[in-house]
């Protein structure tokens, strides 16, 4: 089991807002296979990927849509992401580009936020 760790001046956690919080969740499940913890009808903690710890959170009632920070997670396969954001109920914004380290891309989820994904495969 590895234990998640804080680091000073590094994203340690991230909240996304959401107008729906079960369709948010189906949508970042399927797409990323992202879990949860449940702390009531107005926010879900977006568990570290070893279920232990939270990296975020998904909340009702933030504000949504560009504008905000984006937020970079990564693939070691950006096609096949590409394909799960879309097959979960994204909409592509800006298709794979290269960009000095990799490619990457941009999507909006079901409220909205704009989100990136990069990669260094195929670079």
């Amino acid at each position: 089991m590895t234990e998640q760790t804080h680091v000073h001046h590094a994203i340690d956690y991230v909240e996304i807002g959401v107008t729906d919080l079960d369709r948010a969740k189906a949508f970042y499940a399927a797409a990323f296979g992202w879990q949860f913890n449940d702390y009531g009808p107005g926010y879900a903690g977006i568990r570290w990927v070893t279920g232990d710890g939270e990296v975020g959170g998904l909340a009702v009632g933030a504000p949504t849509g560009a504008g905000g920070v984006l937020v970079q997670l990564y693939s070691d396969d950006l096609e096949a992401t590409v394909s799960a954001v879309e097959a979960a109920g994204g909409t592509v914004a800006d298709p794979v580009f290269a960009f000095p380290g990799g490619r990457r891309f941009h999507f909006l989820d079901p409220d909205g936020n704009r989100l990136g994904v990069w990669s260094t495969a195929g670079a």
